[in-house]
């Protein structure tokens, strides 16, 4: 037993991280014993919302985040389509999955080329023989590769434009459908804007076809299109054999994906889940609790987001956060793209996650494979949509006076809850459980510390590191959104 005592580490705020987060560590014998997760912002969007028409929802809630406003949007829609008993006809499910697919795979490759990469390009690892290699690719704001993924993206949010009118804040997502349609001419010009970027993945990102790289279906398999190949994707896997990034960061084990991207035939292209640590359950939406003991809010029993309460107490001891702590049937479990592509049985991040488990290794690979995934899907479902056919179902902005409902959606980064009631034709009731709440909740009343505080747990800090390099390749693996996780 290691009897040094730990010395408190506060790092943060994080720059390249969508709002404020500050890490508590304590550290001895040269790794992390415990770390505390603090969302220090608080925000209020659910107290905006009660006594508002319902609609103003779709106002409202893209403005909580800059980055994943179409996810927002969507939650917000499915909730108010639920408490209508609509259906968006086929061209609507097709152009309301574009719409979120564009934005969750920007996020990706957002992620990728200008957040995590960049820190492997610091002077800290300038001895290391890769090091020029992810230099010339990644450096902040120089490296080449960056560069060409921040050009590909902005043509990427084109799409957006076409199909939503602007990005972020996009209004056309509504109960129905979309307000917008496009004829044939608009979507052979979005196939050519597809194909444009899918050129850059299958060039840079790649150096493959993207078919190829999805149908990878092992570690061998992985191996051998490594030892043919190129592109950045190669360059990570260096770094993982080089610095052990498959044993950094450890996640729960437990993965939740409500399923992404609904299909007017029923079921999802990416099906959702709850994996146990061994096999798929149905998800049930009524497990779900947010314990509140260790944030600033007014002490209560963990309650379903349709029964909580967001009731800001500053000065309430004990908390150390503005973010909840949501649990499944008391579980902690980690939500995004390693636990979207497990759950769905994409055979080599499945295979990666049993084998190493969660960790900054497979959540990167996940997200990379989940781009070259969905940008094909991305295709056929505007192939699939028939120009002249509604994108919007009649009658869907029709809401009852009095109810209430849930709205799901998969965004970048995972799980995404809005959970709203109605009465005499307002709203009485906005709760929203984000996937970095999950990934970034402090701890629960049981003293169990959330995914990010147990991930962080054995991470090795160097004399003299301030800022741990170690500990930023964990935080930045699953990728933080802290706007929406205070909602």
């Amino acid at each position: 037993m290691n009897d040094t005592p730990a010395r408190r580490l506060v790092v943060g705020p994080f720059n390249r991280v969508e709002g404020d987060l500050e890490v508590r560590l304590d550290v001895a014998g040269g790794v992390v014993r415990r770390a505390e997760v603090n969302a220090p912002m608080y925000r209020g969007f659910e107290q905006m919302l009660p006594g508002r028409h319902p609609m103003d929802a779709l106002v409202i809630v893209p403005r909580i985040c800059g980055i994943c406003s179409v996810s927002q949007s969507l939650a917000a829609a499915r909730a108010l389509a639920a408490l209508a008993g609509t259906v968006p006809p086929p061209n609507g499910l097709h152009a309301l999955n574009i719409l979120g697919a564009v934005e969750n795979v920007a996020d990706h490759l957002t992620h990728f080329y200008v957040f995590f990469m960049p820190d492997f390009a610091r002077e800290v690892y300038a001895k290391a023989p890769w090091h020029e290699a992810v230099r010339r690719r990644f450096a902040a704001q120089a490296g080449e590769g960056a560069r060409a993924a921040i050009v590909a993206r902005q043509r990427w949010f084109t799409i957006v434009g076409t199909l939503g009118g602007k990005w972020p804040h996009t209004q056309s997502v509504l109960p129905g459908g979309s307000s917008r349609a496009i004829d044939a001419s608009e979507r052979l010009r979005l196939l050519a804007r597809v194909r444009e970027f899918r050129q850059f993945l299958e060039t840079q990102t790649f150096a493959s076809p993207l078919e190829d790289v999805a149908s990878l279906d092992s570690r061998a398999a992985l191996d051998a299109w490594r030892a043919r190949g190129g592109g950045d994707l190669r360059l990570f896997l260096d770094l993982v054999d080089a610095l052990g990034l498959e044993r950094l960061g450890p996640g729960p084990g437990r993965y939740l994906s409500y399923g992404a991207y609904p299909q007017p035939e029923g079921g999802h292209a990416l099906a959702g889940g709850y994996w146990n640590g061994s096999a798929v359950e149905p998800v049930d939406l009524q497990r779900i609790r947010e314990d509140v003991s260790h944030a600033w809010y007014a002490a209560m029993e963990p309650a379903h987001p349709s029964a909580g309460a967001t009731l800001p107490q500053i000065d309430k001891p004990g908390a150390y956060s503005w973010a909840k702590a949501p649990r499944y049937g008391g579980e902690v479990l980690e939500t995004g793209a390693l636990a979207r592509q497990v759950v769905a049985g994409h055979p080599l991040v499945r295979a990666e996650a049993l084998r190493t488990g969660g960790n900054v290794y497979t959540r990167v690979l996940a997200r990379l494979l989940e781009m070259a995934r969905v940008v094909p899907m991305i295709e056929a479902w505007l192939q699939a949509i028939v120009p002249g056919e509604p994108f919007h179902a009649p009658g869907a902005a029709t809401l009852p006076g009095d109810g209430q409902a849930l709205g799901t959606n998969e965004a970048a980064r995972g799980s995404l809850l809005h959970a709203l009631a109605v009465r005499d034709g307002r709203i009485t009731h906005y709760q929203i459980v984000a996937p970095t709440t999950w990934n970034f909740s402090p701890r629960d009343a049981a003293g169990v510390p959330g995914p990010l505080e147990a991930a962080l747990a054995g991470t090795p800090v160097q004399p003299g590191e301030d800022t741990p390099v170690a500990v930023q390749h964990v935080v930045r693996s699953f990728d933080p959104c802290m706007v929406c996780t205070v909602h």
